[in-house]
């Protein structure tokens, strides 16, 4: 059993690319990492990874094992997962990512009651607004706002989230409230969006009576937080473009204001996202089972006010 440990944590030590990373991820420190490491190339007679103060990689007798070490990883996880299929009992851990927002309203609040449900099943939650790299960081499932890119995942879709774009009331007092879509542009006004690093141009698609229209927005500045986009219009300085759901207090408050309300954006897909790999693991399906109608519930309780 040690030496498939030290498989699992060699593994992670090459996708998350440092000890001090790996050890975080499996709840070890980073020297308890390194020597695993190290056990692993005695036993091999061989060296495993580079390692400098700045960087650290697999040499050549490395990316050879690691690419057979992770098939025999994911050939383990597969039996366990059948085996816990016939018996009823899923166990296990799984890593679980969402938006930084979402997630912790939806995702994070939830994972008590999973875990009261099914006490034998560890899950590990990672929220960030970036895409995460699922397949490198062996992430089980996101639970993302948004459309499938990657052709090497699946997703299950929970339900399609009305947009809407919004503002302070001081906002619009002070800049002029926009009447068709051209006016974001045209007028100038200030858009607040989110972007990450890397992305160069940024545009709003908008269902017009000619079908959906991109329009390059601008403003002032942008972040990769989706609840400080939300702050900012809160406080006057601009519009946001958000599914409805997340703003909905304060539409109903009057603190925000919809704009364009007959050309609004698309709407967005909340969905689970997970490997091909993943689709016959019953304790991913337990999760995504429970998630999909906890969320369905909130959102529907959020916008009908109860």
């Amino acid at each position: 059993m040690a030496y498939l440990d030290n498989i699992a944590v060699f593994v992670r030590v090459v996708e998350l690319g440092s000890f001090s990373a790996a050890g975080r991820d499996m709840r070890i420190s980073p020297a308890v990492a390194s020597s695993r490491i190290k056990e692993l190339e005695k036993r091999l007679g061989v060296r495993l990874l580079n390692r400098t103060t700045r960087q650290l990689a697999p040499t050549e007798h490395g990316r050879v094992f690691y690419k057979g070490a992770k098939k025999v990883l994911e050939a383990l996880e597969e039996a366990e997962a059948a085996v816990a299929s016939l018996s009823g009992q899923p166990r296990g851990t799984i890593r679980v990512t969402a938006p930084l927002g979402f997630g912790r309203r939806f995702i994070a609040s939830g994972i008590p009651d999973f875990r009261a449900q099914y006490p034998d099943i560890e899950v590990r939650l990672r929220l960030s607004d970036h895409d995460v790299d699922m397949m490198r960081e062996s992430i089980d499932v996101a639970f993302k706002l948004g459309v499938l890119e990657n052709s090497s995942l699946r997703m299950r879709g929970i339900m399609d989230c009305e947009r809407v774009l919004a503002a302070s009331p001081e906002y619009l007092a002070r800049r002029g409230e926009p009447q068709r879509p051209e006016d974001l542009v045209n007028d100038g006004h200030d858009c607040l969006m989110l972007r990450f690093p890397g992305v160069r141009e940024h545009f709003w698609v908008l269902v017009t009576e000619a079908g959906p229209q991109k329009f390059e927005v601008r403003g002032p500045f942008d972040t990769d937080d989706g609840d400080v986009i939300t702050g900012w219009a809160l406080d006057g300085h601009g519009i946001i473009n958000k599914p409805r759901f997340e703003i909905e207090p304060y539409l109903r408050d009057g603190r925000l204001k919809i704009i364009l309300p007959d050309t609004p954006p698309l709407p967005v897909k909340l969905a689970a996202i997970y490997p091909h790999r993943n689709l016959q693991d019953p304790k991913l399906r337990l999760i995504v089972d429970f998630m999909a109608k906890r969320c369905q519930r909130m959102i529907n309780d959020i916008l009908t006010g109860n």
